[in-house]
């Protein structure tokens, strides 16, 4: 089993792979927001978790309380997916916190607060 450390710095070194130089300016601000994108649903994904083991809840128990699939909550834990507004109203609900997105600079903090 992955731990979210290790599948993130995975990650990470794939995305630095994959930028080689004298790329173009476009190219480099596609790869820049990109990069953002993936930043915010690791951050989500990790917040999720973080909330849900505070409760002590299996993935399975927040998935039935999220009206989600156990698969579907493994793959937003891990960042693999960037939910809807209604679904992250839906796990706030499920986690027993209002959910918070605040935007720092250039990227977002992003908590579940109980």
């Amino acid at each position: 089993m992955v731990s979210h450390a290790q599948w993130k710095l995975a990650r990470d070194r794939k995305v630095a792979e994959s930028i080689s130089e004298g790329e173009d300016s476009a190219e480099s601000a596609e790869r820049v927001r990109r990069r953002q994108e993936l930043d915010l649903a690791w951050d989500l994904g990790q917040a999720v978790y973080d909330r849900r083991t505070a409760l002590g809840l299996a993935q399975t128990e927040l998935a039935r309380r999220a009206r989600m699939s156990q698969p579907q909550v493994s793959k937003l834990e891990l960042g693999g997916s960037m939910p809807t507004v209604p679904l992250l109203a839906r796990l706030a609900r499920a986690l027993d916190a209002d959910f918070s997105l605040t935007p720092l600079g250039e990227g977002v903090r992003v908590s579940f607060i109980p």
